[in-house]
């Protein structure tokens, strides 16, 4: 049986998405260097979220020393998986054809519908 992940608020999906984006295990520094840019933030909210971000076991931390490394626990697949699944089901009443139409609606592009459907006709999703 699958285990369900909950939906992480906005910051914390942020800082997540930093770390997946480090080579593991990943520094405060490396961390914050994906954020600059996009989502900066202070300090010690960054340390905040990480902490949060472990109590939720999506995050591992590993002290080494003074310092901590950063280690994910859920792969970025597996999140986006179990999300666009629950998106499904809960807003779009489990219908693969409003699914669909959002997308289309939530403005793809034609180049981007065409790149779906490769995907799909090729199985490589």
């Amino acid at each position: 049986m699958e285990m369900a992940v909950r939906r992480l608020p906005d910051a914390e999906l942020e800082v997540m998405q930093a770390v997946w984006a480090c080579k593991p295990p990943a520094s405060r520094a490396d961390i914050n260097a994906h954020l600059q840019d996009t989502h900066p933030m202070a300090l010690t909210t960054l340390l905040t979220v990480l902490t949060r971000l472990s109590e939720k076991g999506f995050i591992q931390i590993q002290k080494q020393g003074r310092s901590a490394r950063y280690v994910p626990l859920i792969a970025r697949r597996d999140y986006l998986a179990q999300q666009s699944r629950r998106f499904v089901e809960k807003v779009c009443g489990g219908s693969l054809p409003a699914f669909a139409a959002a997308l289309c609606d939530g403005g793809l592009t034609r180049e981007e519908l065409e790149q779906l459907r490769a995907l799909l006709e090729r199985d490589a999703l």
